[in-house]
């Protein structure tokens, strides 16, 4: 079959030229490696900490399921992207944006701004997550440290954000690929840290007794069972494919598959290892983070404090630079306007723009980490209003749109299902979140001192 003739580019590459959200933020010069830190580090993050307190929710068979056909349909979601991306670019289209992507293939101006809406409360919700369980984290240790301390979470909080504004100055996210590569052997190493410490806890007798009954209410049961699934597709979503795509060197077609194969290897590794031991251990008791239920408020620590202070040690690293890969988006819409192409990138004209709005973006996202404490509910509404449309639905629409399978064929009602089937899951999974994150602010006062399970 010949290919279709190039059609204009409705984002040309003269019109870039003077757009400094693409010629800066988003400069094009990685290698298929550098995509797959940057993917990685988007993906396997500390939320995975969270990954026992989902089971809870969902019980083993079901959360096994879950687990593993979220890992199946976001693979497969990613690797249809990529071809839409790489079928643009042999068309002399190159997309470097989510919603440049969406509004191009889809012919829709709308789904533009839609797009844009998504990122946003993506990029804001995991800054405000990794900010507060940042801030949760050193918490931790210093509860240990000191237990009578006066230092409570919001100053944690303030302290992360200080380092986060320092941080956020690395102008591109192509300069990030080193960083990306310390967080993925930090990813690698946290989690073998906690599988040991869950396995000290069972042999030694100090966990508490096993438990892995649900709720016994139905309508509560269910009402779990989505808001852990909406905390599944928020750990496997990253929603900004299309921009870390961007930052392969042209001709970008085929890398990404590289990265992302990369990616799922270090994802089977963690993923299953934390979800399996932590539930193993806390069942229905699991915490928001496992550090905590490692930790507890009352005895001592369940595991050696060498081995939970490492692994802290290496969630707070890591941590920088999850907020650093998921602000770029932001940083790039900023830019777009505020900075100029034809000046430096380290000029004053665009050095001090910068500087006055990433510190902003960052103040903003401590104050609600430090007002809001609800790491766990963060985590589930984040998955349902944004995760769900950008990596489980628009990826299948868009490759239907771009290749156009027959309807008949096994490729086009795979694509259906999951759309119907993840369209669903996530109208249920916003409903529960919402109620759950509705029903925990009743629970506590603003700027509390303890992040609500």
């Amino acid at each position: 079959m010949a290919e279709p003739p190039p059609q204009p580019n409705p984002f040309p590459v003269t019109t870039r030229q003077n757009d400094a959200g693409a010629a800066f933020v988003l400069q094009s010069k990685g290698e298929w490696w550098h995509a797959g830190f940057h993917l990685t580090t988007a993906i396997v993050g500390p939320t995975i900490l969270t990954l026992p307190y989902a089971f809870r929710g969902l019980g083993w068979g079901l959360g096994f399921l879950c687990l593993t056909v979220m890992a199946m349909v976001t693979f497969y979601a990613y690797f249809l992207m990529s071809k839409v991306l790489d079928h643009c670019e042999k068309a002399g289209r190159r997309h470097i944006r989510f919603r440049e992507l969406a509004s191009d293939v889809l012919g829709s101006g709308w789904m533009f701004y839609f797009v844009i809406f998504i990122q946003t409360a993506i990029n804001t919700g995991v800054g405000i997550g990794a900010i507060l369980l940042a801030g949760q984290c050193i918490q931790i240790m210093y509860d240990e440290l000191s237990p009578n301390g006066s230092l409570k979470l919001y100053h944690f909080i303030a302290m992360v954000t200080v380092i986060m504004i320092v941080l956020s100055q690395l102008p591109t996210f192509h300069s990030l690929r080193h960083i990306n590569l310390g967080s993925l052997v930090l990813s690698l190493g946290y989690s073998f840290l906690l599988v040991g410490a869950c396995i000290n806890a069972a042999t030694s007798g100090k966990a508490p007794p096993r438990d892995y009954s649900l709720e016994s209410s139905k309508s509560a049961r269910v009402f779990s069972a989505f808001s852990s699934i909406s905390i599944l597709a928020a750990i496997y979503g990253n929603g900004i494919l299309p921009e870390i795509q961007a930052t392969l060197a042209p001709p970008a077609t085929g890398k990404m598959v590289k990265g992302l194969m990369m990616c799922y290897a270090v994802i089977f590794i963690t993923f299953y290892s934390v979800a399996v031991s932590g539930y193993w251990v806390f069942g229905n008791k699991s915490n928001s983070n496992i550090l905590e239920s490692l930790m507890p408020d009352e005895g001592p620590a369940l595991a050696p404090t060498w081995v939970l202070g490492l692994a802290v040690v290496f969630v707070l690293l890591q941590l920088l630079a999850i907020g650093l890969v998921y602000s770029q988006v932001a940083y790039e819409i900023m830019e777009k306007k505020s900075a100029d192409t034809k000046q430096g990138i380290f000029s004053k004209r665009n050095l001090i723009p910068r500087l006055i709005l990433r510190t902003l973006y960052m103040i903003l996202c401590g104050f609600f980490a430090a007002m809001l404490p609800f790491f766990g509910d963060i985590s589930s509404v984040v998955g349902a209003i944004g995760f769900i449309p950008l990596d489980f639905v628009l990826p299948m629409l868009l490759y239907n749109k771009t290749y156009k399978p027959p309807r008949s064929s096994l490729t086009y009602l795979i694509n259906i299902s999951i759309i119907i089937v993840f369209t669903g899951a996530g109208i249920m999974g916003t409903f529960s979140s919402t109620r759950k994150l509705v029903m925990d602010a009743n629970k506590f006062k603003l700027f509390s001192s303890k992040v609500v399970n």
